[in-house]
């Protein structure tokens, strides 16, 4: 069989490009030797909003998944789910492995669920793919403290705070890339230019409270202290990111920055006075340093 312009299809939900997602790719990517073309397939949505009207939020924004991807030197095919959700696994394979991406690989995790109703899993993936003379690589899946990797698990790291197990399980720090909106610039307290951002609908909600962080400007990192929530010590209370960068000057207004998250410091607090809080961001901001040196 020629393996010219075929390609290696890596399968899977791929919603957070988690540790699990990524070794399904690496798979893909290992069949470069072999002549084939890494391809990853992604949906034009989240499967549970089609099938539900609800998805769940995303721990990973369109924009950083795709850039990951790009660097990772993989193709990328967006399809509708909706135009597949009624396949059957047969008519997958045929229509979609076969005639779309011309697939002489196809590489997934060992809990790959697809056909009408997920109705098919590895075993009937394997038959139909010795069928038709497509070779399956089945990646083993990835544990962290003894349970697999998933998104869900991450999702609720996220949201409780625990930031060290959610980066153990994405394989890399949890951020996101929003535009710098106007702000109290509270961060001249110490000295430092602050940013501030809104999140994104549907996209999930770090614990409220104070991280230690890393704000990426044009190639460089500084070491920052990102504040989640409602900012009690202010009158305007709407939630938003407000991170002081430490160690950097400039104007950031109206530029996507991306900021990411290392460490849960302490709960979001209501300060007395403009002294107590800048000497509290201080301290938050002594710490976060620390943790940026070391991590």
């Amino acid at each position: 069989m020629t393996m010219q312009n075929k390609t290696a299809v890596a399968l899977g939900s791929f919603d957070g490009l988690h540790k699990g997602h990524m070794s399904v790719i690496a798979c893909a990517l290992s069949q470069k030797e072999r002549g084939l073309i890494p391809v990853v397939l992604l949906f034009d949505s989240h499967p549970l909003q089609t099938l539900t009207g609800n998805a769940p939020v995303k721990i990973l924004q369109d924009s950083m998944r795709n850039e990951i991807l790009e660097n990772a030197s993989v193709k990328t095919e967006i399809i509708s789910f909706k135009e597949i959700m009624n396949l059957s696994c047969k008519e997958f394979v045929e229509e979609i492995l076969i005639k779309k991406l011309n697939a002489g690989a196809v590489c997934c995790g060992e809990n790959y669920r697809f056909g009408k109703n997920n109705q098919g899993g590895c075993e009937t993936l394997k038959a139909l793919c010795d069928e038709y003379k497509i070779e399956l690589i089945i990646s083993k899946t990835v544990e962290y403290q003894g349970s697999p990797v998933s998104s869900t698990r991450i999702r609720r790291a996220i949201e409780s705070g625990d930031i060290s197990s959610a980066n153990a399980m994405l394989g890399r720090e949890f951020g996101y890339k929003l535009k710098v909106v106007s702000g109290d610039k509270r961060g001249r307290l110490i000295g430092a230019p602050t940013i501030n951002q809104h999140f994104e609908e549907n996209f999930v909600i770090p614990k409220i409270g104070v991280y230690a962080s890393v704000a990426a400007v044009d190639g460089a990192q500084y070491p920052s202290v990102t504040n989640i929530g409602l900012r009690p010590s202010f009158a305007n209370a709407d939630l938003r990111s407000e991170t002081c960068l430490l160690g950097f000057s400039g104007d950031l207004y109206g530029r996507d920055i991306e900021v990411r998250l290392l460490k849960y410091l302490r709960p979001e607090t209501k300060f007395d006075s403009m002294e107590a809080l800048g000497a509290q961001i201080k301290l938050d901001a002594a710490e976060s340093e620390n943790i940026f040196k070391t991590r």
